[in-house]
């Protein structure tokens, strides 16, 4: 059963079937194959069951929320606050794009999100003071990938679904490694800045700081409304993604005024379609996941990886080379539904916290943004600038191998150091 499960999968993808409709299919072909045909509306009863879950709320809300900041004033405020305190120093909108992107992350949960609306802000800025485009665009993007990590993130929220793992718990995890990328990649852009001799900016002024800053505080409030609420016990995740959108909607009609029925539709009409994507995979999933228990296939996986080496850290380095390569060729949330389930008894034969693993698996998922050819936040760059994906690609390389480290230390430290992220 476990080869036909995934023959079937994978001859669908490779003859380009979309990925939802690949999982979908293999699923039903394979109870057609083991229980019978008469047994094929199992597909469709598991694919509701798998969306009936309450966690998911967040997940179309968060989006929207995201959408809704990156289309108006706030991302531009928050830019110009960051540099108003660091576009002094050489190379200081470079530093500002990658806190941006942190920022960002903080409110929207999305990767391609987070790089919109600091790329759609800061790159003709970058461009106008002497940057290079291509470098500025992959720094960007690359800066884009913490917008998954630093939560609110919509990957954590469809892995503690699927892990039975607590939404609250990756997100207080997230904020380490998401710290960690942000100041890698704040030191290669450094570097970068020196050798290519880039402008210092405006010098620092009180003033100035303070205007940017009164500008920029109902967006600074944000991140502290639902990330507070949510840690303080005030409400759930869910609900935050929900309070997020309000909030949203308020400050952008009634404070920034720049959003009108008109574009409140177009923004409501995009995130529905980006939510629908991620939700029919999920809802594919199901009947894959049950396939998956019905004949105990991740056990016999898990079995075959512990008759190889026993060792945990070799075991790890294995599912890491496995997370980054899936990352490569898979979206995001297509791989943390696929994969989880396979990886989880393993995890757990190894004894390793399916907190750590979480964490970890959003970072190396989260890396594939940059790496093509399923680079969805070079895409984004791409568009953003009008250079070819090829040119950005090239560029982004020392970035992809500073965040690279950052992982396999996200995926060795807590074992050796426990408590490090947990």
């Amino acid at each position: 059963m476990a080869a036909i499960l995934f023959s079937v999968f994978i001859i669908l993808l490779l003859i380009g079937v979309p990925i939802a409709f690949s999982i979908g299919m293999a699923a039903s072909v394979t109870i057609a194959a083991g229980l019978g045909t008469d047994k094929i509306m199992m597909v469709i009863q598991r694919m509701f069951e798998s969306c009936n879950s309450f966690s998911l709320i967040a997940v179309p809300f968060f989006i929207f929320a995201g959408d809704l900041l990156s289309k108006g004033k706030i991302s531009k405020l928050l830019v110009e606050f960051c540099e108003s305190l660091l576009g002094m120093i050489r190379g200081g909108l470079s530093v500002v794009s990658v806190l941006a992107g942190m920022f960002f992350a903080a409110i929207s949960g999305s990767g391609a999100a987070t790089t919109a609306a600091v790329g759609g802000t800061l790159v003709p800025e970058l461009k106008a003071r002497g940057y290079r485009e291509d470098a500025s665009a992959a720094l960007i993007a690359a800066a884009g990938t913490i917008g998954v990590v630093i939560p609110p993130s919509v990957p954590m929220v469809l892995y503690a679904v699927i892990a039975e793992e607590s939404v609250n718990n990756l997100f207080r995890a997230g904020f380490v490694p998401g710290f960690m990328m942000g100041a890698v990649l704040i030191g290669i852009a450094l570097v970068q800045a020196y050798k290519q001799n880039y402008p210092k900016g405006v010098s620092l002024s009180l003033k100035n700081v303070l205007s940017s800053f009164v500008k920029a505080v109902p967006g600074i409030l944000m991140p502290l409304i639902i990330l507070g609420g949510i840690f303080g016990g005030i409400f759930t995740p869910s609900e935050a993604a929900a309070i997020a959108v309000v909030y949203a909607i308020l400050v952008s009609a009634f404070i920034y005024r720049d959003l009108t029925p008109k574009s409140l539709f177009e923004i409501m009409l995009g995130s529905a379609r980006t939510s629908a994507v991620i939700m029919i995979i999920i809802a594919c999933s199901g009947p894959f996941g049950w396939c998956l228990a019905k004949w105990k296939i991740p056990e016999a996986i898990s079995t075959a990886v512990l008759s190889v080496s026993s060792n945990k850290y070799i075991i790890m380095l294995l599912i890491s080379i496995i997370i980054l390569i899936a990352g490569v060729f898979m979206e995001t949330s297509s791989a943390i539904i696929l994969l989880t389930p396979v990886f989880l008894p393993l995890i757990r034969a190894l004894g390793i916290s399916t907190l750590h693993f979480g964490v970890l698996f959003v970072v190396g998922i989260a890396i594939g943004m940059i790496t093509p050819p399923v680079a969805i936040n070079l895409f984004v760059a791409s568009g953003i600038t009008r250079l070819p994906i090829e040119k950005i690609a090239k560029a982004v390389i020392p970035y992809l191998i500073g965040l690279i480290i950052v992982f396999f230390m996200i995926v060795y430290l807590p074992i050796i150091f426990p408590g490090f992220i947990i």
